[in-house]
C-alpha cells in the first residue's frame, strides 16, 4: 500500500475503534437490530448530503442489486452479529475475535481472485497481527473463550462476513467512495426496517437516555458514515486483504489514545502487542523484508 492509504487505514482504525464503545453504550438500553437501524440511517442521511454539497450525482438504479449484496455482507450481518456478540462477551474477547477478519479476508481473496493470493509474508503477518492483539488486548480474556459458544461464534461470522464483503466490494473501484458508501448504508437502511419493526417494534421501547442517544449519533455519522468513504477508498485501491487490516489497528489506536488523552500508562505488554502488530503489518506489506533481502521494490503511483 502507498503511504497514503497506510495513513488512511490508520485513521478508520481511530474511528472504529470508538465503534466498540458507542456500540457497547447503544446496545445497554436499545436491542440490537435498532441499533444498526439507526446506525445505518444516519450514516446514509450524512452520505446523501455530502453526495449533494460535492455534487456527485447518485444513480442508484442499476446498482440496487450489487449495493443490497454488499449491505448484507458489510453491514447487516456483522453489525448484528457484533452486537449480539456485544451484550453476551467482554469487549476484550469481541475485539480478539474480530481481529481474525484479515484470517478470513485473505482466504476468501485467494479462493475469488486471482490477484490477491495467500503468500507466505501474508500469512506470518496475520498470525503476527493476531497474536498481538491478544497481547495488546490481554491474555485473560481468552479465559472466556468457550462460556458462551453462540456469541463467539456471532462474532467469528461477523468477521467472515467482512472478509467476504471485501472481496465483494471490489466490484465498485471505479465509483466514487462516497457513492458506494451512501449506496450500501442505504440499501442497508431499507432492508432493517421491516426486520425492526416486526422483532423490536421500537414504539413499545423506552425512550433512550441521552447517553445513548450521542453514542447512536456518533456511531452513525462518524464511525458508519465516515468511515465507510474511508473503507471504500481503501478498498479501491489497495484491495480486499488489505483494508480488512484495520481490524489489527484498532486496538492499537485505543490504547495510544487512552495514554495521549487520558493520560493511561502504556505497559509492557502494550509495546509488545503494539510491536507484535507492527511486524504483522509489515510482514504484509512486504517492502521491509524485500529491502532487507535486496529486492527491487514497486514503486506505485501517487494515491495508489
Amino acid at each position: 500500500m502507498s503511504m497514503r492509504n497506510w495513513t488512511l487505514l490508520v485513521l478508520l482504525s481511530v474511528i472504529w475503534g470508538g465503534a466498540f464503545f458507542f456500540a457497547k453504550v447503544a446496545v445497554s438500553e436499545l436491542p440490537p437490530f435498532t441499533v444498526v437501524l439507526c446506525r445505518v440511517v444516519l450514516a446514509a442521511l450524512t452520505l446523501h448530503l455530502v453526495l449533494r454539497l460535492r455534487g456527485i450525482a447518485f444513480v442508484a438504479s442499476a446498482r440496487w442489486p450489487a449495493y443490497a449484496g454488499m449491505a448484507v455482507l458489510n453491514n447487516v450481518i456483522p453489525f448484528s452479529l457484533l452486537f449480539y456478540g456485544q451484550t453476551q462477551i467482554g469487549a476484550g474477547l469481541a475485539s480478539i475475535l474480530n481481529a481474525t477478519t484479515p484470517v478470513f479476508a485473505v482466504i476468501v481473496a485467494h479462493v475469488f481472485t486471482a490477484d490477491e493470493r495467500i503468500t507466505g509474508g501474508k500469512a506470518a503477518g496475520v498470525a503476527l497481527g493476531i497474536a498481538g492483539v491478544a497481547v495488546l488486548v490481554g491474555l485473560d480474556a481468552l479465559s472466556e473463550i468457550g462460556n458462551n459458544i453462540a456469541a463467539q461464534v456471532a462474532c467469528l461470522g461477523a468477521a467472515l462476513s467482512y472478509g467476504f464483503a471485501g472481496v465483494f466490494g471490489r466490484r465498485f473501484k471505479g465509483d466514487a467512495p462516497v457513492a458506494s458508501a451512501a449506496g450500501q448504508v442505504t440499501a442497508s437502511s431499507l432492508i432493517m426496517l421491516p426486520v425492526v419493526f416486526i422483532i423490536d417494534q421500537p414504539w413499545t421501547l423506552p425512550v433512550p437516555g441521552i447517553e445513548v442517544i450521542g453514542a447512536v449519533t456518533l456511531l452513525g455519522i462518524v464511525s458508519t458514515g465516515i468511515a465507510y468513504i474511508l473503507f471504500f477508498s481503501i478498498l479501491r485501491s489497495s484491495g480486499a486483504t488489505n483494508v480488512m487490516l484495520v481490524t489489527l489497528l484498532v486496538p492499537v489506536t485505543a490504547i495510544l489514545l487512552g495514554a495521549a488523552v487520558l493520560g493511561e500508562r502504556l505497559a509492557p505488554s502494550d509495546l509488545a502487542g503494539m510491536a507484535l502488530i507492527g511486524l504483522g503489518l509489515a510482514a504484509i506489506d512486504g517492502r521491509a523484508w524485500r529491502r532487507f533481502a535486496g529486492q527491487p521494490v514497486a514503486v506505485r503511483s501517487k494515491g495508489r
